[in-house]
């Protein structure tokens, strides 16, 4: 039967299972931390002490909140000669007369004296009836009795306003403007396109010449090349636009000159 969760019954009705069917649909059949608060930040206390951070997450659909900064988990102290592997998981279970709760356990591996491997978790979802879910945050590996650096086994959820940020164009902007030309540029999200019409100070087979500095925040994140071609092979240039924003050409042999030329570049951020 077809039931309105978003409307007055005149009883109460919306349920816990129907909230978590929204989030699921809306964001995602998987487990999520959200990018808010600590996000679940680990610090290694001692040998057999972590504590975890504030966070929200989001595990099939149902929210936890994890709202007590520094919140301690004890870890079964490691054993000489021997490596494991424990996790800590964020569990959901459903009790006795369908009473549901969430909370952090670390989960204890099997000692080995060659490589270790996770411990088995629950993960039956409770969309599909499960009434023990485990949703790994860390693993944390033992060395002896020696903690290693915890791996973070989580994925942290962007919020809506990145992926209107993703899907918005700038407008064009001038971000290079010289005697000899311009450096156009638009941005949508993380692409950058930039249009360089440029007249060549550098007239050498070999020789190279500066077009300028982009400003911060349009910089790839490694140097990158590109190569133009003039019409009869003649023109021929290396555009290099590199990490610290600096833009440079270097002529490529034949005749050269002072000419024009232009082109268009793309690039992720």
């Amino acid at each position: 039967m077809a039931e309105l969760v978003t409307g007055h019954a005149g009883k109460a009705h919306a349920t816990a299972e129907q909230a978590a069917g929204l989030n699921a649909g809306i964001l995602g059949l998987d487990d999520y931390v959200l990018n808010v608060h600590d996000k679940f930040e680990i610090t290694v206390v001692s040998a057999n002490k972590v504590t975890i951070g504030t966070g929200e997450l989001v595990m099939q659909g149902r929210h936890v909140s994890q709202g007590t900064p520094g919140r301690s988990l004890i870890v079964t102290n490691g054993s000489q000669g021997q490596k494991r592997n424990d996790l800590i998981v964020c569990r959901y279970a459903k009790g006795s007369q369908n009473i549901e709760s969430a909370k952090l356990v670390v989960v204890r591996g099997t000692p080995t004296t060659g490589t270790p491997t996770d411990p088995a978790v629950n993960t039956t979802s409770p969309l599909d009836g499960g009434t023990t879910y485990d949703m790994p945050l860390y693993r944390i590996p033992l060395d002896g009795i020696t903690i290693g650096a915890p791996v973070a086994l989580f994925n942290v959820l962007k919020p809506m306003s990145d992926v209107w940020d993703s899907l918005t164009q700038t407008e064009v902007l001038t971000l290079i403007n010289s005697t000899y030309g311009t450096v156009k540029g638009y941005r949508r999200g993380s692409l950058v396109t930039l249009r360089i019409d440029w007249k060549s100070s550098a007239s050498g087979s070999w020789n190279t010449g500066n077009f300028g500095t982009l400003p911060e925040s349009w910089r790839p994140p490694m140097d990158l090349n590109f190569s133009y071609g003039g019409r009869d092979g003649a023109n021929q240039k290396i555009i290099n636009v590199n990490a610290n924003g600096t833009m440079t050409y270097a002529n490529q042999g034949g005749t050269q000159g002072t000419n024009a030329f232009g082109m268009t570049v793309s690039y992720a951020l």
